[in-house]
């Protein structure tokens, strides 16, 4: 009989991480799930090791410990905000976390395949004019010390390029944030005004069960060095998600704007190579909302309880 094979987690106790966990345990994976969150005790049948990954003789005895077979690397800062008011905290962590787990790979466990999450707002360091706050340039160095480590080591390292992940469970994600305040207004909790920087900003959103089935095809079928965006290849407007809010609820609520001026991103690029290994999103941007605001109904739910 086969032994499963062994995948470590980092960030497993945050959004994405716990759909991760559960997803590739259902796969038959054996999940190695990393935090520093001593809180977190994970799911039945899923070992939790804690670990600061910004200590590099921490993430040293980590890989030798574990020594896992894929490594999906998904913690780090990711709040822009927070990057603005301390940015050596969040380029050390996204930093240094990425260097010292694809080092330790690399001379203690060099077969193990990484992949490493970056992010939409992540550049080229030939477009600096396109750095327009600490955390973008964090995620695009991240990725640079990765792709260096392929041609440098030959090492089995993929990037994946999420757009804005939404979807069922706790995040600091503006989505979430609707959500969240729209089903304690149906609980009479709060003033029903929901209160938008901008409604014309538009972004694209995709599930965060399409990226974790993304990132399952890019662990298995992946090349290393390569970038592999996770977008649904259609963008939106926070106008657009309120509006779906709004039939997705019968409590009636106001919207107050901060900023009517036009501030439109285009939808990230489709992800023809995803696409090419057999990919495709299946969540449409409805179903993510209603599952989304149906998570925090029931958070409310089991507080009354």
């Amino acid at each position: 009989m086969n032994q499963r094979p062994k995948l470590l987690i980092t960030g497993a106790s945050g959004f994405t991480g716990e759909h991760a966990c559960k997803h590739f345990s259902r796969l038959g994976y054996d999940i190695i799930a990393v935090t520093r969150n001593q809180s977190f005790d994970g799911s039945k049948g899923i070992k939790t090791e804690y670990c600061e990954l910004t200590i590099k003789d921490d993430v040293n005895l980590l890989i030798k410990k574990i020594k896992p077979d894929f490594l999906l690397h998904l913690a780090g800062l990711n709040h822009v905000g927070d990057s603005w008011n301390d940015p050596i905290t969040t380029l050390e962590t996204n930093l240094l976390s990425t260097l010292y787990i694809i080092d330790a790979t690399r001379q203690l466990n060099p077969t193990c395949k990484i992949v490493i999450v970056g992010s939409s707002l992540q550049t080229s360091l030939n477009e600096i004019s396109n750095f327009t706050h600490p955390y973008s340039l964090s995620k695009t160095l991240q990725v640079l010390i990765s792709q260096a480590w392929v041609k440098l080591y030959k090492m089995n390292i993929v990037i994946a390029k999420p757009s804005n992940i939404i979807g069922p469970g706790r995040s600091n994600g503006v989505n979430s944030i609707f959500a969240n305040k729209i089903a304690q207004m149906e609980k009479n909790m709060l003033d029903k005004v929901l209160v938008v920087n901008n409604l014309n900003s538009k972004r694209d959103f995709i599930d965060v069960r399409d990226v974790i089935s993304a990132y399952e095809v890019i662990l298995n079928k992946g090349t290393p060095g390569e970038i592999y965006e996770i977008s649904s290849g259609k963008s939106y407007s926070l106008r657009d998600l309120i509006e779906i809010y709004k039939n997705l609820t019968t409590t009636d609520f106001k919207v107050k704007s901060l900023s009517n001026g036009v501030e439109e991103l285009a939808a990230d690029e489709t992800p023809l190579k995803l696409l090419q290994l057999g990919w495709s999103p299946t969540f449409s941007i409805n179903s993510s909302l209603n599952d989304t605001l149906n998570y925090y109904r029931s958070e409310l739910k089991k507080k009354e309880n």
